[in-house]
């Protein structure tokens, strides 16, 4: 996989999250294999970039290349604007937000909103790859299917972006009107990525090792992007990449290693955040990590009224330590469930 100048390690990526895909988060996900990880989305307002929040998104100190920004708008001026005010803060690889869901994002018609209005979408695309290109930056975007069931137009766009100098796209198997509901369908980016010859990536319940395969197969995408499964999870990464490698699976995580990952993030969690915003904004992140563990739902209430960072600390390692005496490693992952593979029309793993 290239994008631009950048030959990435694999095919494995993580998914641009609101308020997940942070820099420490994406800094985890590609320590434990993420061939590539997208920041979360920055405003195109100018007004708003030196708020805290956009000022800490844009801040990429001691990440790993390639540094990748995901930016959000719905006009061409502004989002070319905003792509040079990322590309002089680090960002190597601009990344066009046309696939959020979120209500808040659509009703101002940014996000996958822009997929109903075509010339708008194609007119932000090519802005954005001229301003990027003085600075030999390569411009990426991310969207869905469709705006709903009966406009699916990604194709027809997919054609499109490719014709204003977009260097890849990634498709969402949903429509904006699903969501996050039902199942990911991947007839379209097939269709998609028989369409173009740029490279193309599979996102959408990608939750698994063999389901990265079957959707590999199923869709003949050069990648599979992964995001919802890697909320507490992040080393689905490197077992995604191994199997992808050597057809194994990997053992699940030691207890001992998933404590010492888990204090890593946090640490560097509330270096970016400080308290009181850190310890509350890790509290979903620790909830992710035990949610499937002994005694995790119990211990996850008591970790809510924790107030500072020292005492979550604390109570994330006593946790832990708890645990490892009761067991050497984590339980294998759930594995999918039968009958959502089959109404996808792939093969049961």
């Amino acid at each position: 996989m290239q994008i631009g100048p950048f030959v990435l390690p694999n095919n494995v990526f993580a998914a641009p999250m609101a308020g997940v895909t942070d820099r420490p988060f994406r800094q985890l996900c590609k320590a434990l294999g993420a061939g590539y990880a997208v920041s979360e989305m920055v405003t195109s307002r100018r007004d708003l970039w030196a708020s805290l929040k956009t000022s800490r998104r844009a801040n990429h100190e001691g990440e790993t290349a390639p540094i990748a920004v995901q930016i959000a708008g719905t006009d061409a001026a502004m989002m070319a604007e905003a792509a040079a005010y990322n590309v002089e803060r680090g960002a190597q690889i601009i990344d066009i937000n046309m696939g959020c869901p979120a209500k808040k994002v659509c009703n101002k018609w940014a996000g996958s909103a822009l997929m109903q209005d075509e010339p708008l979408a194609v007119a932000i695309a090519a802005a954005v790859v001229e301003a990027c290109a003085p600075h030999g930056v390569p411009v990426t975007l991310k969207m869905r299917t469709g705006w709903c069931e009966a406009g699916r137009n990604a194709v027809a766009l997919a054609r499109r972006f490719e014709g204003v100098g977009i260097r890849m796209l990634t498709v969402h198997g949903r429509t904006r009107e699903q969501g996050y509901s039902g199942f990911a369908e991947y007839d379209t980016i097939r269709e998609v990525k028989q369409a173009v010859a740029i490279p193309v990536v599979a996102n959408g319940d990608v939750d698994s090792p063999g389901k990265a395969r079957d959707v590999l197969a199923a869709t003949g995408a050069d990648a599979v992007m992964i995001g919802r499964a890697a909320q507490g999870r992040p080393w689905i990464f490197r077992e995604v990449a191994h199997f992808l490698a050597t057809g194994e699976h990997l053992a699940p995580p030691l207890v001992a290693e998933v404590r010492r990952l888990l204090v890593e993030h946090l640490h560097a969690h509330y270096a970016l955040y400080g308290e009181p915003t850190g310890v509350r904004s890790a509290r979903k992140h620790i909830g992710w990590y035990v949610r499937a563990m002994p005694g995790g739902e119990e211990f996850r209430r008591h970790m809510n009224t924790l107030e500072d960072c020292a005492a979550q600390l604390r109570a994330v390692e006593g946790f832990f330590d708890t645990l490892a005496g009761r067991m050497d490693r984590l339980p294998a992952a759930p594995a999918p469930v039968p009958d959502e593979e089959a109404s996808l029309g792939i093969p049961t793993v």
